[in-house]
């Protein structure tokens, strides 16, 4: 990891674990729909895998670690309806620093996107609950990429929506598929670790590392 100082043009943000709690939601509605399944806590260990994974990839996942009978449509959909039940009822927790850094990037007219392996649906609901869908100039989801990350594809598509160059963007991500998503693309990368603590296998991807959204409003401050 290189710490090299880096002032952006542009800053895309993923969403899951980074600007929402929502990875420990998924977890739990995992863990749910799969024991009333009788197969078991599925969010457990099966989640660290698929951080950054679209709907395409998670489902192939399943399919390669339990094999071709796996009921994956019918899991799918009884876990959205755990997890929205949760959601509902008690929020989707925001991450520490946040409206901080959104903040400080509106003052400094610094362009804001998002990029997220989640579904459409899913990222707007977030981004509307918060209060911050009018923040982001672009809001790519994963159903409106063929390539799901690591490939580059949605962070160079993010970039282009925001007429920057790779170059001059940043990255903020929790996750390692995102980190070597954007690393392919050409950005500036900044972790800031959720669910995952062990990031050796992409330390040389790595440009940041910080310990939340706040820390990253007040090194740009400065």
């Amino acid at each position: 990891m290189t710490e090299r100082e880096f002032c952006p043009e542009a800053v895309v943000f993923d969403m899951d674990g980074l600007m929402f709690d929502s990875e420990r939601v998924v977890q739990h509605s995992w863990n749910v729909v799969g024991e009333r399944m009788g197969l078991g806590r599925l969010g457990d260990d099966n989640i660290r895998f698929t951080l950054g994974f679209n709907r395409v990839r998670r489902k192939q996942y399943f399919l390669e670690k339990y094999g071709n009978g796996f009921p994956y449509e019918v899991f799918h959909e009884e876990y959205g309806k755990v997890y929205h039940q949760y959601a509902d009822t008690y929020g989707v927790p925001v991450k520490a620093g946040l409206y901080e850094l959104l903040d400080v990037l509106e003052d400094k007219r610094i362009k804001c996107a998002v990029a997220t392996s989640s579904s459409r649906e899913h990222a707007f609901a977030n981004l509307e609950r918060a209060g911050i869908l009018r923040r982001f100039r672009a809001v790519l989801t994963g159903d409106m990429v063929t390539e799901g990350k690591p490939s580059p594809e949605i962070y160079l598509k993010a970039c282009a929506l925001v007429e920057t160059e790779p170059s001059r963007a940043m990255a903020l991500e929790d996750a390692p598929n995102g980190i070597l998503s954007a690393h392919r693309a050409g950005m500036y990368t900044v972790l800031i670790p959720d669910l995952i603590e062990d990031f050796s296998s992409i330390r040389p991807c790595l440009d940041r590392k910080a310990s939340s959204l706040k820390e990253v409003a007040e090194w740009l401050c400065k």
